[in-house]
């Protein structure tokens, strides 16, 4: 399984990338980011593109630098309250933005995954969320019809891999991850570590490595932090 293993982020995503793709893309905020990927994708210069992802980083950071650098056409996002650059964008209307419930984002990502083309939710009845969709009644109450997501790429960040790999994430690092990783026609994935296979507990494995057809180490990294918050020091 060495052919999986590339050299660099840029190696990984030779031949993959085009401009108008879409692109599935694991991490909450700054959390579980596939930062050496996005770097790869904005060198790249690739343009047009939709991504799939619960927010877009936080401005200059994660997939902000996307959006610094106007490479992104329409984002499928659950919350863009720490990037005043999308928030920006969206309202000048530079960027089209499909807003989608958090839960039914994570449900559509792994239902495009799993090979489902849709499914039926409460979440989003009666509001904004349900325009234009097809409702249906079940045991009396309404639901509203949303689609599944596929991509061309998918882009994840993982803590632990194997050669063939199989992947591991670290606490809530997994987030999006795992679904986002299903969904692409390619996944292309950045890790901490890569290990021997056989080396990994198969009880411990969230991802199976049939999932994963390219992969990078990616570290060290410099962790970025949202926001800091601490209290005064109690006094003595």
């Amino acid at each position: 399984m060495a052919h999986k293993r590339y050299d660099d982020a840029a190696a990984a995503l030779d031949g993959v990338l085009f401009d108008g793709m879409t692109i599935c893309a694991g991490g909450f905020g700054l959390c579980g980011i596939p930062g050496r990927l996005i770097d790869a994708i904005e060198a790249s210069g690739v343009r047009n593109l939709t991504i799939a992802s619960n927010n877009a980083g936080i401005d200059g950071q994660g997939l902000g630098k996307l959006l610094r650098s106007r490479q992104v056409r329409k984002m499928i996002s659950s919350y863009v309250g720490e990037n005043k650059e999308f928030e920006r964008q969206y309202l000048s209307g530079e960027l089209e933005v499909e807003f989608c419930p958090q839960g039914t984002l994570a449900e559509r990502v792994r239902a495009g995954g799993a090979g489902i083309p849709g499914f039926y939710t409460k979440t989003g009845v009666g509001t904004q969320v349900a325009d234009g969709k097809e409702v249906k009644v079940f045991d009396g109450q309404e639901y509203i019809l949303e689609l599944a997501i596929r991509a061309d790429l998918s882009i994840i960040k993982g803590w632990k891999a194997d050669g063939a790999g199989n992947l591991m994430f670290r606490k809530t690092a997994r987030n999006f991850n795992q679904p986002m990783a299903t969904a692409g026609k390619i996944c292309v994935a950045e890790v901490e570590a890569i290990v021997p296979v056989g080396s990994l507990d198969p009880d411990a494995i969230h991802l199976p490595g049939i999932y994963v057809n390219r992969m990078i180490m990616g570290g060290p990294y410099d962790k970025k932090i949202e926001f800091r918050t601490v209290r005064e020091r109690a006094a003595a």
